[in-house]
């Protein structure tokens, strides 16, 4: 359906492909992995044509549509959701076309020699408006809308209004209405909520089209992607299955390539020994020339370099009371929009508690409101004795002083370390060579989260609020983070959209919704049976209201 034949880019001395082949079947769900900047985002624009410096071939299918998510906040017309998502989809251009085929047909006279041709128009544009439910647009449109957490009233609303986060979901729903053939998604749930995936990946388990993702969720890649596609060195290697699948096969080859290799190098060892012990001997000249020979022969075999695993140990802090942070009777709003109410519960040390919620529950500002950032409008914080405390916020630049570099941040938090493990921290949170002498004034939103992460997991605590850390790192600064956050011998409370790093961190989880708070004394995994159970009207013996 879609091939790429030796594919080479290059910008300035990086080179991003090379010679890089690929074969997209038709109705494929794939998965597009690999480390920040390897090219990934590259690779999808030149498949729309965005960039054709290139050498080799890239052939796209005809008659085939090609819908794109882009990673980064779009603009939107200043138009309501509704007009803009008929605009996005083609079914406002089809329905002007109709309604202009209809005029000229009642206009003609059918006993003209034109006529005819007009009937075939009309009926080719009317099967193409049908083939995408048109007359159904409007229901299809409220049910995917209401699907990404949008209200009845929304539909009025200007596009501009939207905050950048939902106006990522309105290109998103755009994008479904459209049903391209090929839907390529960059990073399709970092805008979202988890109810909002949820919701994402039971409509995409039934696309009839190609999908190729990129995404940084493994609950999403293993759902949806029945092939994981790996991005390394310029190059792609494809696996069969999921992601958790991908995770199996790939340390399976790197073992068995590791197993070659040292097999390889014995016999060279063994080959260049015989040569050097009998070189001089006339009697094994023959021998010793074939097993030059034979050496010059030797193909070496590559495994792909395999990186330290580089682990982050919290410093020490002292230990808390046992009782760390109390809530009673939180009540906050903004304006007039209230946004908690009778909210109360108290963290115990140890204590792993995940706060969740749709986009608005309130899950930010009572991270605010347990960190001190914010006063609540009414009730009360209590803080247990010996605690030392973090936080950690979107934002996350707060922390940081503009005028120093990378490195100096990362000297005055960590003293202690020596210099190669301070840039092998950094490395860890994608700052090397010299990206850590940059001031922190120069850097983006997603650097200073990550160096504000890495200067957080540098400090001594024993109580972290985390609001979103995981937004600005790739898979494998993720799991070297929730490695870290394993073996925190402190409390942790995180808001956090990413379910497969709740399901291992979270030992108890709280839901926000409509200003109030319902406990559940378990994981994520935990809480969405509990949940469902309660959707479907059952009794939830695990969850508790901790309100007031």
């Amino acid at each position: 359906m879609i091939c790429i034949q030796n594919l080479s880019l290059s910008f300035g001395d990086k080179v991003l492909f090379d010679r890089l082949t690929w074969t997209i079947t038709e109705k494929s769900r794939i998965g597009l992995v690999g480390d920040n900047g390897t090219g990934k985002t590259t690779l999808f624009r030149t498949l729309l044509g965005e960039i054709d410096h290139y050498d080799g071939t890239v052939q796209l299918p005809k008659n085939r549509t090609i819908g794109y998510l882009p990673q980064d906040i779009v603009s939107l017309e200043p138009v309501t959701m509704f007009t803009y998502l008929k605009k996005q989809s083609g079914i406002d251009r089809l329905e002007r076309d109709l309604a202009a085929q209809e005029a000229a047909i009642a206009q003609a006279d059918p006993k003209e020699a034109a006529y005819p041709a007009l009937l075939r128009a009309y009926e080719e544009t009317l099967a193409r408006f049908q083939s995408r439910d048109g007359y159904a647009f409007e229901a299809r449109a409220r049910q995917i809308c209401r699907g990404f957490g949008f209200g009845p009233d929304d539909f009025d609303k200007d596009c501009t209004t939207f905050s950048g986060g939902w106006k990522m979901r309105i290109l998103l729903a755009a994008l479904l209405l459209a049903r391209p053939d090929i839907l390529l998604l960059d990073e399709p749930t970092n805008h979202l909520d988890t109810e909002s995936m949820e919701w994402l990946e039971s409509y995409l388990r039934d696309y009839p089209g190609t999908m190729i993702a990129i995404a940084h969720d493994r609950y999403f890649l293993d759902k949806l992607a029945g092939q994981i596609v790996e991005l390394a060195q310029g190059r792609i290697t494809a696996y069969a299955g999921n992601f958790s699948a991908y995770l199996t096969e790939k340390e399976r080859r790197l073992d068995a390539l590791r197993k070659e290799m040292a097999l390889q190098r014995a016999e060279i060892k063994r080959t260049e020994a015989f040569i050097e012990r009998f070189r001089f001997k006339a009697t094994k000249a023959r021998q010793v020339q074939s097993r030059i020979r034979q050496l010059e022969k030797f193909s070496p075999v590559q495994a792909a370099a395999h990186e330290k695993t580089v682990r982050i140990q919290f410093p020490a802090g002292p230990q808390s009371g046992r009782e760390v942070v109390t809530a009673r009777d939180l009540a906050h709003r903004y304006g007039r929009n209230e946004v908690l109410r009778e909210v109360g519960f108290t963290v115990r040390r140890g204590d792993r508690l995940a706060l969740v919620g749709v986009n608005g529950s309130g899950k930010s500002t009572l991270s605010r409101l347990l960190a001190g950032i914010e006063a609540p409008a009414a009730g009360e914080i209590r803080y247990g004795v010996h605690v030392r405390m973090a936080f950690f916020s979107q934002d996350g630049s707060a922390n940081l002083d503009p005028a120093r570099t990378v490195w100096e941040e990362v000297q005055a938090v960590s003293s202690q370390d020596d210099d190669q493990r301070k840039r092998n921290l950094l490395g860890a949170f994608l700052f090397s060579g010299d990206d850590i002498y940059k001031p922190v004034r120069v850097l983006s939103g997603g650097e200073k989260s990550r160096l504000a992460l890495l200067k957080i997991l540098l400090t001594e605590t024993n109580l972290l609020i985390l609001d979103e850390p995981t937004n600005h790192l790739d898979l494998k600064t993720k799991e070297i983070f929730q490695e870290a956050l394993l073996g925190y011998a402190g409390t942790l409370v995180i808001v956090s959209h990413d379910r497969f790093f709740l399901d291992r961190l979270a030992n108890r989880v709280i839901e926000l919704r409509e200003g109030r708070a319902q406990e559940y004394n378990g994981n994520y995994s935990y809480f969405i049976e509990k949940r469902r159970e309660a959707e479907d009207g059952a009794a939830v013996p695990g969850a508790a209201a901790v309100n007031g």
